[in-house]
């Protein structure tokens, strides 16, 4: 559970007041389906005005978390209503429900990444080859400084180059969508000894198949990274506990 404090002085503007409310949303603060504290009061436990209060709410709204109705007030809506690939949702998970959010992202590239490297492999354009190459060699010169918040960002560029790659204009949203996901996976993943290292040969792999134009290999070597993965997280001082 999170705590309804007042917002700092120093964070004004509306996406500090969105943070506040979606952040207490996620936590279970509010119950689903029971209507938020009346609008002076909610207002005056966040420190802000009634207008800021009701454009924080209209922006919830429009990610599926609150519902307002004349006469039952604002109430917050199930979790399957939820836009869960808005980007603040994304991490607003990432602070309240972490194993969740781990274990969604790994079943989610499960799902599409074989095929998106399947489809890099037939319609990958060269300044996305480039970009992926450029990735691989960031993450190789992270590595060596062992500096692994680059190389978190490096695998993160890499894997969303990659879903970009195959032509499909949905898959390379989702990859826009899904970057803070992608990054929280890769920094608990990086945290397990050895794992930074051992990624680096299979990420090669996926590159050589992508640029040889060979679908099935590369789709291979995306499944082999992504079941690594699962073992890493599994094994991380970084996993969070329940």
């Amino acid at each position: 559970m999170t705590n309804g404090a007042e917002i700092p002085g120093s964070r004004t503007g509306h996406q500090q007041i969105v943070d506040a409310l979606g952040r207490r949303i996620v936590g279970g603060d509010f119950p689903v389906g029971e209507a938020l504290p009346v609008e002076d009061r909610l207002a005056a436990e966040l420190g802000v005005s009634r207008g800021a209060l009701r454009e924080a709410v209209k922006a919830l709204a429009a990610k599926g978390m609150l519902a307002t109705r004349p006469r039952t007030g604002t109430r917050v809506l199930p979790a399957d209503r939820w836009n869960h690939l808005d980007r603040d949702v994304l991490a607003w998970q990432q602070e309240c429900d972490p194993r969740q959010l781990l274990r969604e992202t790994g079943e989610l590239r499960r799902i599409v990444e074989p095929e998106a490297a399947r489809l890099a492999a037939r319609h990958c354009r060269p300044d996305q080859l480039d970009a992926l190459r450029d990735a691989l060699a960031a993450m190789e010169e992270a590595e060596a400084r062992g500096d692994r918040a680059a190389y978190v960002a490096a695998d993160t560029a890499f894997h969303r180059t990659l879903l970009a790659a195959g032509g499909n204009r949905l898959l390379g949203s989702l990859g826009r969508a899904i970057d803070v996901a992608l990054r929280h996976h890769f920094a608990i993943s990086a945290q397990t000894p050895g794992a930074v290292a051992s990624s680096l040969p299979g990420h090669r792999a996926v590159l050589e198949a992508v640029a040889a134009g060979r679908g099935a290999e590369a789709a291979d070597a995306v499944t082999r990274l992504i079941t690594a993965a699962a073992r890493e997280l599994a094994e991380s001082p970084g996993f969070p506990g329940p």
